[in-house]
């Protein structure tokens, strides 16, 4: 089994509703559990106009290959009405594989670690929230990108994510049997 990190975000929609049921699709899926769920993050897009994004980083332990977890991702992206009409569209549900273990890959669908994570706020804190001595392939201690966003607004939500019998979180996973 694997740690893999992977992003959630959304602008569209019902935010919190649709990042709380992606959780659910994830824990679903065999062959992996979700460990963690980072707070929930409010943010300002990133390189595009549109609404503020709600975000969140799940830990996963998973036994898929990372293009099986891709395609998975990619399956409940469309469940949520995920369309790609543009870049950077504003978006349902976005789900990015940020890493997967210690592995660095680069294959023309999928880059591992994710090519911009080390850029963008909204993926850097909620990660650092859940591993907050995360390393990543490349990119070295994670904290020490911190400074490059700081300019980027965001900002961590009270409510955390809730499943059907209880919130997400580092915590609540353990505690309450999660998933």
């Amino acid at each position: 089994m694997i740690t893999a990190y992977v992003g959630l975000g959304a602008n569209l929609g019902d935010l919190r509703r649709t990042l709380e049921a992606a959780l659910v699709d994830l824990a679903d899926l065999k062959d992996l559990s979700v460990e963690a769920v980072s707070g929930a993050w409010r943010s300002a897009p990133v390189g595009c106009e549109g609404p503020d994004y709600l975000n969140a980083v799940a830990r996963l332990r998973t036994g898929l290959a990372p293009l099986v977890l891709l395609e998975a991702l990619q399956a409940i992206e469309q469940r949520h009405g995920r369309e790609r009409p543009y870049v950077n569209a504003p978006r349902t549900l976005d789900l990015d594989l940020l890493l997967y273990g210690d592995e660095t890959l680069a294959l023309e669908r999928l880059t591992v670690p994710h090519p911009r994570l080390h850029q963008r706020a909204f993926v850097l804190k909620p990660l650092l929230e859940l591993d907050p001595a995360l390393s990543a392939p490349g990119l070295g201690d994670l904290r020490s990108h911190l400074p490059g966003v700081a300019d980027q607004a965001i900002e961590r939500e009270d409510e955390p994510l809730r499943r059907p019998h209880g919130p997400f979180g580092p915590q609540a996973a353990t505690l309450a049997g999660f998933p």
